[in-house]
């Protein structure tokens, strides 16, 4: 089994240099050969901006195995990287640990080991930062776990949809699940609350799906089966109630809005749906105390990058949305 890559900064004896920067070591194991120097180091020293780093590897202050390298060389194992003293710059939007939405991340992790960690992402949370927004989720699990060498989302959901999000702690990790999503071997099952009496006839939706920018910056996303990319959304009844629908939907295909905007095209919004909702719809469930978009990842299946196992993490509603259906009444 390899070690971790091991950072390792030169010491200094002199009182007053603690907080300068200094020369690091970096010893590549398995996890990290094969990929190109200059991607390893966007990703290993965050916040240096990548033609600074070009810069001090055309002037020798970054060398590998004591010797000058392009940014196009391909790391090996047992390689040792020797990066001159780097001063990388605070943000000033970076990320408090004490904020509350930031400490409460940690319970809502539903797995972790040495690979992964599969999160219960909040609503209202955006999956990284951006568009306005100084943080996202990832930025904030960053801040939570400074020791971790790697943290990357392995796929997204929309700021507004909760549930099961999946984040790789080894780039071997990242790249097993991104070929299985490739190879469509994960299951994501969501949770919708929609407006009207869903019929069990209506178990796949396969309107094409074509994104369109508008002048404002937003994106909406609209039916097109000319030039739409294909798209298909399998769909289950879970529980009837009056004037509303609990289901099941199962993206086969992962356009954006794909799940949202099959349910309207279906003539059953999704509550609170602000871009493709239903506005007597959503008074209604507004009225009955609902303030967020009723979409949730309920679930998500997966082959284990390391054990080759499947495995299956659920995760339950918030108490506003269980609170929600026990206030509807049932057919």
């Amino acid at each position: 089994m390899s070690q971790k890559p091991q950072i390792t900064p030169q010491q200094h004896t002199q009182s007053g240099e603690e907080n300068k920067p200094k020369v690091r070591f970096i010893t590549i194991d398995a996890e990290d050969a094969g990929q190109r120097i200059d991607n390893f180091l966007l990703r290993t020293l965050k916040g240096v901006p990548k033609s600074h780093l070009y810069r001090l590897m055309r002037k020798g202050e970054i060398r590998v195995n004591k010797k000058r390298i392009k940014p196009v060389y391909k790391l090996h194992i047992d390689d040792v990287i020797r990066i001159a003293p780097i001063r990388v710059s605070e943000k000033t939007d970076s990320v408090s640990t004490s904020l509350n939405v930031v400490s409460k991340l940690e319970e809502q992790i539903l797995f972790e080991d040495d690979r992964l960690i599969v999160m219960n992402k909040p609503s209202g949370m955006a999956v990284h930062g951006g568009s306005g927004l100084s943080f996202g989720l990832i930025e904030a699990l960053r801040a939570l776990r400074p020791e971790a060498r790697m943290l990357e989302l392995v796929h997204r959901l929309d700021r507004d949809t909760s549930g099961c999000l999946v984040v790789a702690k080894k780039r071997s990790a990242l790249r097993h699940l991104h070929e299985q999503l490739r190879n469509k071997k994960v299951q994501k099952f969501y949770h919708a609350l929609v407006k009207g009496h869903w019929s069990t006839k209506l178990t796949r939706v396969t309107e094409s799906l074509k994104k369109n920018d508008l002048k404002s910056g937003e994106r909406v996303v609209v039916v097109d089966n000319v030039n739409g990319k294909a798209s298909e959304t399998r769909y289950k009844v879970l529980e009837r109630y009056r004037g509303a629908t609990l289901v099941r939907a199962f993206p086969v295909t992962g356009r954006t809005h794909q799940i949202r905007v099959h349910c309207q095209t279906s003539g059953h919004s999704i509550a609170m749906d602000a871009k493709y909702g239903h506005e007597e719809f959503d008074a209604q469930m507004k009225s009955k105390g609902l303030k967020r978009l009723f979409l949730h990842a309920a679930s998500i299946e997966f082959t284990h990058p390391h054990t080759e196992q499947r495995i299956k993490i659920e995760a339950p509603l918030e108490p506003s949305l269980e609170k929600l259906l026990s206030t509807l009444v049932k057919e």
